[in-house]
């Protein structure tokens, strides 16, 4: 989708969109190397980071945050500067806040559990699952992190089922080893700031 066709499909689906004032939610894409991403920024941070289709995730940001929706380049173009810093393995740490309220308060809590797990390293959804105080919730960690509404910027990448076993991933499982790969090799440099 062109950022012709997004303008387009806000002025239809967002009635208080008209082009020139800036949005209390900022939505847009960014194609990387692992996709197309589609993104919505609010003034609480980064709400949504997703591979799922942009009609898909516009419908959910009008229902559960807000409805005056549009492009505004202020608030998306640092969140991309951060993720094409990612992909190219020069930014260790995203600085850039997160608005998790399309989380379930569980899933928040797994998410937020994520962002303290250091760039370039790996877990299991056990160690989540016994982290959260909740050892026996393996499945429901899962479910957390399949529904993470801001990917790659919110770690879930970096769960695995074991040693040997990636597990799922939105993105699906060429993208998890990617994202994995790149962090493996700028932690094994020592770049990345």
């Amino acid at each position: 989708m062109s950022s012709g066709d997004i303008d387009a499909l806000l002025r239809v689906t967002s009635p208080d969109y008209v082009g020139t004032s800036h949005p209390d939610i900022a939505f847009g894409t960014l194609d990387g190397p692992l996709g197309r991403l589609t993104l919505a920024v609010t003034g609480r941070g980064v709400v949504a980071c997703s591979y799922e289709d942009e009609n898909v995730v516009f419908e959910r940001i009008s229902r559960e945050v807000g409805t005056f929706i549009g492009p505004d380049a202020r608030r998306l173009d640092p969140v991309r500067r951060e993720l094409d810093a990612y992909f190219s393995a020069r930014l260790r740490a995203f600085t850039i806040a997160v608005d998790l309220r399309l989380a379930t308060q569980f899933s928040r809590t797994v998410l937020q559990m994520m962002l303290a797990v250091p760039y370039g390293t790996v877990t299991t959804y056990r160690e989540i699952a016994e982290r959260i105080g909740r050892p026996r919730a393996l499945r429901a960690v899962g479910n957390a992190l399949g529904s993470n509404p801001v990917c790659v910027i919110v770690p879930c990448h970096r769960v695995v089922e074991s040693e040997d076993v990636l597990g799922g991933y939105a993105g699906g499982s060429a993208a998890k080893e990617r994202l994995l790969r790149i962090e493996s090799t700028a932690s094994a440099r020592g770049t990345g700031g």
